[in-house]
């Protein structure tokens, strides 16, 4: 699997989430929870659904106030040398931060190849079986455990895949398929709208090519995409060229991005560039395309104006973010 990008080193950007904090520095998810309360330390971020999000800067502070613990000194003392130290401008923050990120992705594939897995069949099962409650409790515990990126890439993406073969295999009726995928789809439209706060940008535009009604990997996208604080618009299925040329130009998007999964939806997608000559001839918003039939049919890229985003999610978000982190730093 290719990993997702890390942020820059040093950044105080909210990412971790409490129990992947927890894992890293050896602080238990109470203790976190107590120091906030008695010394609003570290001061951490709160998604719009009020969980914690901490940076990789908090990470090297908890680490640096856990050693000074075990050495003996009292978790206040501790607390207070820290920002006396960050005060003066004193303070050795010796260990490389980007260890952390390696830290952080090697403990998450590892926690996903031991955890994951059986949430997921475990999952595809009470869905098929319309037993929300027990899908609910599924994700609960996921979550407790894994971050929501790792939930959507390995858990609610497979889960989507395999619901709808069960469909077009006659294993399930249509009620159950889309009883299953709207739960699903609340899910990451959740995550779309309730992740850290956004960077100061204008949206990405998301959107499905015309008569393209499956929208899972665009949702998926989109969540990922505001789990790494990009802001985003999305527009979702089916969506005719005429309409979404007139948001473009309204909007003023930092990207455009499209998906097609079949030839019939491709086909039409390929005739975007006749409604948006000027994003098609200056690049301006930059425009990438995806989805399953430019992976699994690579001649019709060849068709398609724009920017191919890969063959995975990971991919996409790699090549999404080195394309808007270039227009924002020129």
């Amino acid at each position: 699997m290719i990993p997702l990008p890390d942020v820059a080193l040093g950044s105080d950007e909210p990412l971790y989430n409490i129990g992947v904090v927890a894992r890293m520095t050896g602080v238990s998810m109470a203790t976190l929870r107590a120091w906030e309360r008695r010394y609003n330390f570290p001061e951490s971020e709160r998604t719009a659904g009020g969980h914690r999000l901490y940076s990789e800067r908090d990470v090297l502070r908890l680490r640096w106030v856990k050693q000074r613990i075990d050495e003996g000194m009292q978790t206040a003392q501790a607390i207070n040398a820290l920002r006396h130290q960050e005060k003066t401008g004193n303070l050795a923050l010796i260990e490389p931060l980007h260890t952390f990120a390696e830290q952080a992705r090697d403990e998450t594939i590892a926690k996903t190849t031991a955890h994951l897995p059986k949430i997921q069949v475990e999952l595809v099962a009470a869905l098929t079986h319309r037993n929300l409650q027990r899908a609910d409790n599924l994700l609960g515990e996921a979550l407790a455990l894994s971050s929501p990126e790792d939930l959507i890439l390995n858990v609610i993406s497979p889960t989507l895949s395999q619901i709808g073969e069960a469909w077009e295999d006659g294993q399930i009726n249509i009620a159950t398929e889309h009883l299953a995928t709207n739960y699903l789809r609340q899910r990451l439209l959740m995550w779309m709208v309730s992740g850290p706060p956004p960077r100061e940008i204008n949206p990405i535009l998301l959107a499905c090519a015309p008569n393209e009604w499956h929208e899972g990997s665009l949702l998926i996208l989109g969540a990922l995409l505001r789990r790494r604080r990009w802001p985003v618009a999305y527009l979702g299925q089916a969506m005719p060229l005429p309409d979404l040329a007139n948001i473009v130009r309204e909007l003023h998007p930092s990207m455009l991005v499209m998906v097609a999964m079949t030839e019939n939806s491709a086909a039409e997608l390929s005739d975007w560039p006749q409604w948006l000559p000027e994003a098609a001839q200056s690049g301006k918003p930059p425009a990438g395309y995806g989805g399953r039939i430019y992976a699994q049919q690579p001649e019709w890229r060849l068709r398609m104006a724009g920017i191919y985003l890969g063959d995975t999610f990971q991919e996409g978000i790699v090549n999404i973010e080195r394309l808007l982190e270039g227009r924002t730093h020129s």
